[in-house]
């Protein structure tokens, strides 16, 4: 058998054990979720190896979406952390066999305290399945590796029940988007629905000059800037135009070019601008992309220059359009 063919067999055995597990779905499934959903603390997780490394991605899915979840491993548990499992506390417990030996050492104390469990395990009489509240079926038929012995589809499908438990409860909590941002205000929804402009304009030695500035002293202020463009005011100190690098060029085309002349002659009148420094940075630049521009002044109602928003500043922060 070639490796293709490998790949496509342990594909084939992992899809067909989460066939069964979904035409398995019953009354235990809701049971689950409306144990966790009705904790007042937190959602346990542990388990041993492989189980525990599915477990920890299970805490850190159900923390991200509304549900207060960390992973403890049952080790851990034995010499002295158990007391970080309160009496209003879940605990989602995972073992294939049900037997693992650090696992069912703590079984006995959590029943103790009347800890409500959760079992995830493939034998329903094993000692997780009947110290559970709540048995969630994980067995397999057989494993992906070829020795039927290292932990391939049962994992899968292990970290599959654990993202439908987690889906559910999003679900019956009305989760949505901006709370899913709240959790990942680094991530790029979270930039997307937090990040405002305020956040990332600049508003500090920006290049403007007054509408008399020759355009060679203005060309001076450009490359201070390092903006690639020039804000112009009036004697009022209002926006009215801005030169940008491109405007430059074209300037160079013209047959009565003059350095001498003010930078204003050449500049775009009546620049692209925005007051509302609350906007979102992805509608900024949106707007910015639509006008086609790099540059996007912030002024007040009366057009005074309050800093500036440059797109590679926005591209740089990780901002997306809407």
């Amino acid at each position: 058998m070639n490796l293709i063919d490998i790949a496509k067999e342990t594909l084939q055995i992992e899809i067909e054990a989460l066939k069964r597990l979904h035409s398995r779905i019953d009354g235990n499934f809701l049971d689950a979720v409306a144990l966790i959903e009705h904790t007042k603390g937190k959602l346990i997780i542990t388990g041993v190896g492989k189980s525990g490394l599915v477990g920890a991605k299970m805490a850190a899915t159900f923390a991200s979406t509304g549900t207060s979840s960390f992973f403890l491993h049952p080790t851990e548990a034995l010499h002295g952390d158990l007391g970080m499992i309160g009496k209003e506390d879940t605990l989602l417990a995972i073992s294939n066999s049900g037997e693992s030996e650090e696992l069912t050492k703590i079984l006995p104390h959590i029943k103790r305290f009347e800890i409500p469990l959760i079992g995830m395990t493939g034998n329903k009489d094993s000692s997780l399945g009947r110290y559970a509240d709540v048995w969630l079926d994980i067995s397999v038929e057989k494993e992906a590796c070829p020795l039927n012995t290292a932990p391939t589809a049962s994992t899968t499908l292990t970290m599959a029940l654990g993202d439908a438990l987690a889906v559910a409860l999003m679900q019956k909590r009305g989760f949505r988007k901006e709370d899913f941002a709240s959790f990942h205000p680094g991530g790029s929804l979270g930039k997307k629905l937090f990040v405002k402009v305020k956040d990332l304009m600049r508003t500090e030695n920006l290049p403007i000059i007054d509408d008399k500035t020759p355009l060679k002293e203005a060309i001076v202020v450009m490359s201070e800037g390092k903006l690639g463009n020039v804000l112009i005011t009036n004697s009022s100190g209002q926006l009215t135009a801005l030169l940008s690098d491109g405007d430059l060029r074209r300037a160079l085309m013209q047959e009565d070019f003059s350095m001498d002349e003010p930078a204003f002659t050449y500049a775009t009148k009546d620049p692209k601008r925005y007051h509302n420094t609350e906007l979102l940075a992805s509608e900024a630049l949106e707007i910015i992309e639509n006008a086609r521009i790099q540059l996007l002044p912030i002024t007040t109602q009366h057009d005074e220059i309050v800093g500036v928003l440059h797109i590679h500043d926005l591209v740089n922060a990780g901002i997306k359009s809407t």
